[in-house]
């Protein structure tokens, strides 16, 4: 993701979740150290974005997120296979996610992914309030 795609991706956060993310958050991703951000496009339309960071031996997926044309369409698999790989190859040991509990579309893709829930944070999402469950991915 470069600046250049903000204008897209923020269009597409909008339409896609009821909290989006503000522009300063975005910019945070492809900016800062340990943080990053990937696009999945199709004839030059981006139709899927995904962030991450890493804090020490820690991978955190921030954000995924697929037009709703694309979906089941193999762009969430992809988009998540290559922040893995990044994480992985930085040396983290696991990553973790937020889902809303409600996102049950969300929560069986990550599983079939082998993320196992870890605990419930109580009123994470703001709009509407809900609590936001925790999962993790080990590897080996």
């Amino acid at each position: 993701m470069t600046e250049a795609d903000l204008p897209v991706v923020l269009a597409l956060e909008r339409e896609i979740f009821p909290d989006p993310w503000p522009e300063s958050g975005f910019l945070q991703q492809i900016t800062s150290l340990g943080w990053g951000a990937i696009v999945a496009e199709s004839d030059g339309t981006i139709m899927g974005y995904a962030c991450y960071m890493m804090v020490a031996t820690e991978g955190h997926l921030t954000n995924i997120a697929v037009v709703e044309a694309h979906r089941r369409k193999l762009v969430a698999k992809r988009l998540l296979e290559a922040i893995l790989q990044v994480i992985k190859k930085a040396g983290c040991e696991f990553i973790l996610l937020e889902v809303r509990p409600s996102n049950e579309a969300a929560i069986a893709f990550y599983r079939k992914y082998g993320f196992q829930d870890l605990y419930h944070r109580p009123r994470y999402y703001r709009y509407p309030v809900e609590d936001a469950l925790v999962m993790v991915l080990h590897w080996d």
